[in-house]
């Protein structure tokens, strides 16, 4: 008679202990080791970041961060975000002072294989995140997805020599050539 053996899900106090040379997620209990982004991941991110940094700061939104910073969304869903926003309103969310406490306003993944689109949309849909980014630096292109009932749908798509605006920062216009110029 075969016997069910038990699944081991880590929780958020094992993750805080695995080796800090290392970035890591947490995802539904797995531990992943995220490997560096390429040259090309990081210079959209850095040019993206800088952009909406700019906007959130100048207005006095609320709190922008760049990977990596923990956003705890369960005791088994520790997600590093490329970046992401928390406004005023939700500054209780780190209040902590280590990581980010629940689901961001806005998370911007630059495209990783499978995870960013799949389970990670999910995962940000179901713990509330109202907009989230996914941007390919090889299509050059913004999917912005907006919360619809714990599902993250796609609202908006946009490609080179077309200026992206959100819904949730109204006023922001950020021209796609800018960060992924060459």
């Amino acid at each position: 008679m075969a016997t069910a053996q038990p699944v081991f899900k880590f929780t958020y106090e094992d993750y805080r202990t695995a080796p800090p040379d290392k970035r890591y997620e947490l995802l539904d209990g797995d531990l992943v080791m995220a490997p560096a982004p390429n040259l090309k991941h990081q210079d959209v991110r850095s040019r993206l970041g800088r952009r909406l940094a700019q906007f959130i700061e100048e207005r006095a939104l609320g709190k922008f961060f760049f990977a990596p910073c923990d956003v705890v969304l369960s005791d088994t869903d520790v997600v590093q975000p490329d970046l992401l926003f928390v406004s005023r309103e939700r500054g209780h969310l780190l209040s902590g002072g280590d990581n980010v406490r629940g689901a961001p306003d806005l998370v911007v993944e630059i495209l990783s294989p499978d995870r960013d689109r799949g389970y990670k949309r999910a995962l940000y849909g179901r713990h509330g995140v109202a907009e989230y980014w996914l941007v390919d630096p090889a299509a050059e292109t913004v999917w912005i997805h907006r919360q619809r009932a714990g599902v993250l749908a796609v609202t908006h798509t946009f490609g080179r020599e077309q200026t992206v605006r959100s819904p949730l920062l109204a006023g922001l216009e950020l021209n796609v050539d800018d960060f992924f110029s060459s």
